[in-house]
């Protein structure tokens, strides 16, 4: 099955490169999207520029795929799911969850100029980079690219109800499933409260398995592809 990856701020495409191998030993094909903006080369995109740019990846892709948001792009990947509800096999969010309509896409720093830099480790301090190296830290920051301020703050709409039948798995990262339930229960993401088939799996890893926990998470999108 063809899998479009589409990873969270600040990263572009290769940050699936550890993952590919293992998704293609399990008989898939991953299709690293590189966002607008996002390592493309340019420097300004928007946020609808984005989204579009995953609902290509989607159109190209051989079949119904399954559709895979990391972080902040998690919402991104429920786009394809609010736009292209029959014609995917599912969506997976890896530690994160889709933006509340009409609220911004990923206001969550301050923007230097026309971007929003990669801040630093420090405000991912604890359980989202324990499980990172020093070394490793150094190599993802190194590649990390500033995200356009017209991305960040893009204001998110959702448009098909059909979108909350789609068949979704959280990856629970950096939280537990408990705590997730939590979250949803409460109503403090009112997409995930609103899901139909909604199932939640655990990862040990901090908040970027697809460097620190490749194959494991490989396993799991394998798992979501049967869903």
């Amino acid at each position: 099955m063809d899998i479009v990856l589409i990873a969270g701020l600040w990263l572009d495409g290769s940050a699936w490169d550890a993952v590919l191998p293992e998704l293609e030993q399990r008989g898939h094909r991953g299709i690293p999207v590189t966002l607008p903006g996002q390592g493309d080369g340019a420097t300004t995109a928007t946020y609808d520029e984005q989204a579009a740019a995953v609902l290509a990846a989607v159109d190209a892709a051989e079949g119904s795929p399954l559709v895979v948001g990391h972080s902040a792009a998690s919402t991104l990947a429920w786009v394809a799911a609010d736009r292209r509800p029959d014609a995917i096999t599912g969506v997976v969010l890896i530690g994160g969850f889709p933006a509340t309509g009409g609220n911004t896409y990923a206001d969550f720093f301050e923007p230097t100029g026309d971007g929003v830099p990669f801040p630093g480790w420090k405000p991912f301090a604890g359980p989202d980079s324990d499980d990172m190296s020093p070394d490793l830290k150094a190599e993802v920051a190194a590649g990390a690219h500033p995200v356009p301020t017209g991305v960040t703050k893009g204001v998110v709409t959702w448009t098909d109800e059909r979108r909350h039948g789609v068949p979704l798995t959280l990856v629970c990262a950096e939280f537990t499933p408990e705590q997730a339930r939590e979250w949803i229960a409460t109503g403090d993401v009112p997409e995930l409260s609103d899901a139909t088939a909604l199932e939640l799996v655990d990862i040990d890893s901090g908040h970027w398995p697809m460097f620190t926990r490749p194959a494991e998470l490989a396993a799991l999108l394998d798992e979501a592809t049967r869903r």
